[in-house]
């Protein structure tokens, strides 16, 4: 056991070596010291602290539910998460990064949260996996109860990337600026992250808080959507299974849906054929039964066109699970066709 009281409260209760990039990486060694080493050094910059409101969540923008409904029990973390090396790209620079093994049914969701510093974060952390050279996975394992992390919203399965303290630093009210202190700890091992944490300033008051960013894994939420085709082509209702996120349209036609009337005639031509989800020939159009709220706002362009038919939408401007909802949905495909 390996106690920290002043900083946080720390407990190895397990080691495991199962995961296969960080027993036998095929990333040179060079490249994985570089990488610890740049995550132990604490930056210091006069940034604005970072703003703490919800995230939003791609095409599926601001989450209107409880996200936490969606978290993972703790041994299910354990065994998910993974750490995999990514090259530089033009939203995110090259690094070793943590990820779900699973990535078509969960996704790593950044939190951040605020706890108060004295008196150490009662957190008790656990490496499952690390090698020499300070790479690795070290997640919270239990939230202590009575400690300054217990009603945070931090949970058992988190994993600490990132620690930021706000001090003032100078000697006179007129030459005062706030110091931004901030340590980055994503996939080290046990030791490389406590070495990480413990390098911070010490606190200078007993209200001084520091900004915790967890990475968190977290099931996909799903939309059951059953298809009905008109009456007189007697096919059977299908039901597939979207994630919510996906574009209607798109999600459909990858899982060979029909989805275009091709008897209908384009809203803006008059002829025959597809816009290709350019959202003006209105032949993707469905008719909306159940789980309409599960579907995102109807813009303006769309509303005008579809201004007689309160129930229908275009498949190519629609996302399904809005807001990170889950639920049913019932669609009539071609609804021209039902009134025919």
């Amino acid at each position: 056991m390996k106690s920290f009281s002043s900083f946080i409260a720390v407990n190895l209760m397990c080691l495991h070596k199962a995961d296969s990039f960080l027993t036998n990486s095929p990333i040179t060694t060079t490249k994985a010291i570089h990488n610890a080493q740049n995550h132990n050094h604490p930056r210091t910059t006069s940034a604005p602290l970072a703003s703490l409101t919800p995230p939003t969540y791609a095409a599926a923008g601001p989450p209107t539910v409880n996200m936490n409904q969606y978290n993972l029990p703790l041994p299910q973390s354990i065994s998910e998460w993974t750490a995999v090396l990514q090259a530089r790209t033009s939203l995110q620079e090259e690094g070793i990064f943590l990820q779900p093994k699973n990535t078509r049914d969960l996704f790593v969701d950044t939190l951040q949260f605020r706890i108060r510093r004295r008196g150490g974060l009662g957190l008790l952390l656990t490496e499952l996996a690390g090698r020499e050279d300070g790479v690795g996975i070290t997640i919270v394992e239990e939230v202590l109860s009575g400690g300054n992390a217990e009603h945070s919203g931090i949970i058992p399965g988190d994993s600490i990337v990132a620690m930021t303290v706000i001090q003032s630093v100078g000697d006179t009210m007129e030459n005062t600026e706030e110091t931004r202190v901030s340590v980055s700890t994503e996939c080290l091992a046990y030791d490389a992250t406590i070495e990480a944490l413990t390098s911070l300033p010490p606190p200078e008051s007993s209200e001084e808080e520091i900004v915790l960013t967890v990475k968190r894994l977290r099931r996909q939420p799903k939309v059951h959507v059953k298809l009905q085709y008109p009456p007189h082509l007697q096919e059977p209702d299908v039901t597939i299974e979207l994630f919510a996120g996906e574009n209607l349209r798109r999600a459909m036609l990858t899982r060979g849906i029909k989805l275009n009337d091709k008897l209908a005639r384009r809203f803006d031509s008059g002829g025959s054929g597809d816009c290709g989800s350019d959202g003006t020939c209105a032949t993707c159009v469905v008719a909306v039964t159940k789980g309409a709220e599960l579907l995102s706002p109807m813009k303006e362009q769309e509303g005008q066109i579809l201004s007689k038919k309160p129930r229908w939408r275009m498949a190519c401007k629609t996302v399904v699970g809005y807001g990170m909802a889950e639920g049913d949905l019932t669609i009539q495909v071609n609804p021209r066709q039902w009134e025919i």
